[in-house]
Order: C-alpha cells, then structure tokens, then sequence
C-alpha cells in the first residue's frame, strides 16, 4: 500500500501535454478564435507551468503560434505560415486589451483603409496613450505612437476577419499625419494621402474633430495649406473661417526648419520653409 501511495503521490497530472495543447488550439480556430493567453491555456488543463511553457514553445519552433508579448499568443493559420502570422488586424484589438491600453489605427495604416492606398503602408500603425515597444512577428510589425488626449480622437470601427478594429475617421486621421508627419516619411507623402483622402474629407466634421480633439493651431494652419496645395480648397473652407477668426501667428511648414526668407501663404499663414510635390 506504502509503495502505491507513492506511486500515486508521484505521477504527473494528466493535462494538457503536447498533443493535447495542439488540439486545443485548433480547437480555438475551429471557433473562429486565433489569439488566447496563456492564463486560459493554464485553466484548461496544464498540469504544470514547466510543462505548460514547454509545450507552448514547441507551438511555436513549429510556427503554429507567435506571441508578440509575454503571455500573449497568436494563431498562426496555414495560408499564413510563409509570413510567420496572420496579418494585425486580425489580433490587433485582442493585444490592446490584453496590454490595458487605449488604441486607434491610426496614420498611413488609417488612411489606407479609408481608400488612399497610393503607397501601401510596410508598417501597421497604432495610435496609443503610453510609449510602448514594437511588435514583431514574422514579417508583421506593428509600430506605436503616443498621444495625448486619445479619448477625445473620433474612430469607427472597422471589421475584421476575427471581430473588429478601430480606426481614426478621415478627419482625424488627415490631423494625426500632419501633426506626426515624420511617421509618414515626409511631407511629400503626407500631402499625396490627404490629396486622396479629399473625397471622404467634410469640411465640416474637419473642423469639429481639429476642435474638440484640441489640435494645436500649426497643425491646423499646415494642413489647410496642404488641402489648398492638393486641390481641396472646398474641404478646407470652415477651417479657413475658422483661422481667419482667430487670426495665429505664422506657423513654419516644416517644424524645426529654418524660416529665413521663407515666403507667408496670406491665407493660412504659413511660412512656406519646404517645397512639398505631392504625387498625384
């Protein structure tokens, strides 16, 4: 009896082993699931966190999951396995809430999905409230801009093949890559998407968003010379009241550049410091 109650007290506890976690993440496919953490890969069954981190490594050596943070996994489906993970809209909400952040789509990725997809974004970008690292995982990286006041930024939600995302409107989006220009290249860039942004652009939802979200007046005036630059004067009308009436001092096109000599633009003024050549 002494020897089978060691025997016993001995064994392992049957959970989940190597066999049993592949079929239980192909199981969260099946349903349409393609991220877990590893909390719920605990619960359902392991019998140790030795043997639980073991077989999740061997998950992913074999590339069937990636985890673009520490206890957090992504599904990788076959049609994805040369890119090394499903494309970030498909876990992109599940990441930010599992880190407790506040998001938006935001930048060249945003404008892309409103339509101006002249130059197709290499990276997915991500409006966030705090600094945080990049993502990498297989050929997916996805990159984090801080800002402030994130709340008060307008988004719809857009849907993906595993729920939904949200994206900065137009209007937001036309602010946020003036404003962080530099995430967009250059400023050539930046007005080549606005220009194609034009025609889901409202004069009136610009200049509502440019208020409440409490966009400084430089970036207001910039992005009116822009919308002027690439043909969209109409859209950009309420902003021009708007500017008119609280008549700012000159702003520079180009932040941190010298503005010796530099030409005023009398309708937003700007001090034209750049030649900007959009590609349209």
């Amino acid at each position: 009896m002494w020897d089978l109650l060691q025997t016993m007290k001995s064994a392992p506890r049957q959970g989940l082993g190597r066999e049993r976690l592949a079929a239980w993440v192909d199981g969260l496919q099946a349903r349409g699931r393609y991220t877990f953490r590893r909390s719920e890969a605990d619960a359902a069954g392991q019998r140790s966190a030795r043997a639980l981190k073991k077989a999740l490594g061997r998950q992913v050596l074999r590339g069937h999951v990636v985890s673009p943070r520490r206890g957090f996994f992504v599904i990788v489906p076959a049609e994805h396995a040369l890119v090394g993970a499903p494309p970030a809209p498909w876990f992109i909400d599940d990441l930010m809430a599992y880190m407790e952040r506040p998001y938006y789509v935001a930048l060249l990725t945003a404008a892309a999905f409103h339509g101006a997809a002249h130059q197709q974004p290499q990276i997915f970008q991500v409006m966030t409230d705090v600094p945080l690292r990049p993502v990498e995982v297989g050929r997916v990286r996805i990159r984090f801009t801080k800002r402030a006041g994130l709340d008060r930024v307008p988004t719809v939600p857009m849907k993906t093949p595993t729920g939904a995302m949200r994206v900065s409107t137009p209007e937001a989006t036309a602010l946020d890559l003036v404003r962080f220009f530099k995430a967009a290249g250059h400023l050539d860039n930046v007005a080549t998407v606005i220009g194609e942004l034009g025609e889901r652009l409202d004069g009136s939802c610009l200049l509502k968003v440019a208020k409440s979200s409490r966009v400084e007046m430089e970036v207001v005036q910039r992005l009116g010379f822009l919308l002027d630059l690439v043909k969209r004067r109409d859209v950009a009308k309420p902003l021009a009241a708007w500017v008119a009436a609280r008549r700012p001092l000159p702003a520079r096109l180009v932040p941190g550049r010298s503005s010796t000599n530099a030409p005023e633009n009398s309708r937003w003024r700007v001090l034209v410091n750049a030649e900007v050549e959009p590609d349209l």
